[in-house]
């Protein structure tokens, strides 16, 4: 299935709740840039409607245009190649596509070719996401990363010493997609790419450490079953949502029993860590 990009040029106060607003009809991943952001939806649920109807809630207060386009994988693919440019996360990650140099100075190298699928860790919910890995201990664990989009989360876990992961999306190009890049990191043999939901969990032992950088409205939906597949003792990190939602995402894990740790803010996105007592 293709998807639908919608283009927002906004001012960043208006930004942020368009984005709010966005999730609620439907729109589920996010893209800051310059000038405002970008929206994604797959394209069967796309209504230039409803869109149409959340803008025009806002005319008048700043400069506010939009615009969508149908991206197909085709395109998608043409155009990741022509843009996308060598990433360091906290100075001990490189993450590259496999035409790019090699970065042997650096601790950790992730090699990832997205497909259409998300998560080339420039967004900022999967740098930061890295950078709150890179102080868990994965030494040994089984690890669960719902929504793994690229499997990049997945491939940073098994560097970092994880012994399996379960990488789980809704979508089946996702999928395909996660397990070429757990072979292109030569990691294949620890990860596994399953697709489903949170319903794809359904028998399986508790993990060590949950993943999961989805977007709000999917993490408070399926919060009640975190805490379910989560060992005692055990850390999740959360992230997909802006620095508003805290609060919000904080209360939900709470009232399943799992403990705020901390956060990290990049851009007003957040990842946070919560610990299951």
């Amino acid at each position: 299935m293709d998807f639908v990009e919608v283009r927002v040029q906004a001012p960043a106060e208006l930004s942020d709740i368009l984005v709010a607003e966005l999730a609620e009809v439907g729109y589920d991943t996010f893209e800051d840039n310059d000038e405002g952001f970008c929206a994604y939806i797959d394209e069967d649920k796309f209504s230039a409607d409803a869109i149409a109807e959340v803008m025009s809630r806002y005319e008048g207060q700043g400069e506010l245009t939009y615009e969508h386009r149908v991206i197909t994988r085709q395109n998608w693919n043409a155009e990741w190649e022509k843009n996308f440019q060598p990433l360091v996360i906290a100075d001990k990650v490189s993450v590259r596509a496999p035409f790019h140099e090699a970065r042997p100075d650096l601790q950790y190298e992730i090699v990832i070719m997205p497909r259409m699928s998300f998560g080339t860790g420039h967004h900022d919910t999967t740098a930061l996401m890295i950078t709150n890995q890179l102080d868990i201990d994965h030494q040994g664990k089984r690890v669960l990363d719902m929504g793994c989009g690229t499997g990049i989360l997945a491939v940073m876990a098994v560097h970092l010493g994880a012994s399996y992961v379960l990488a789980v999306d809704v979508e089946p190009w996702t999928a395909e997609n996660a397990a070429d890049n757990a072979a292109e990191n030569n990691v294949q043999d620890k990860v596994e790419a399953r697709l489903g939901d949170i319903t794809a969990l359904e028998g399986e032992e508790l993990f060590d450490i949950i993943l999961a950088n989805i977007n709000r409205n999917v993490l408070l939906e399926d919060m009640g079953a975190y805490g379910q597949y989560l060992k005692p003792g055990c850390p999740i990190l959360f992230s997909g949502f802006y620095e508003e939602d805290l609060a919000l995402i904080r209360a939900a894990a709470e009232a399943q029993g799992l403990r705020y740790e901390s956060h990290r803010t990049q851009n007003h996105w957040v990842s946070a860590i919560f610990r299951k007592p």
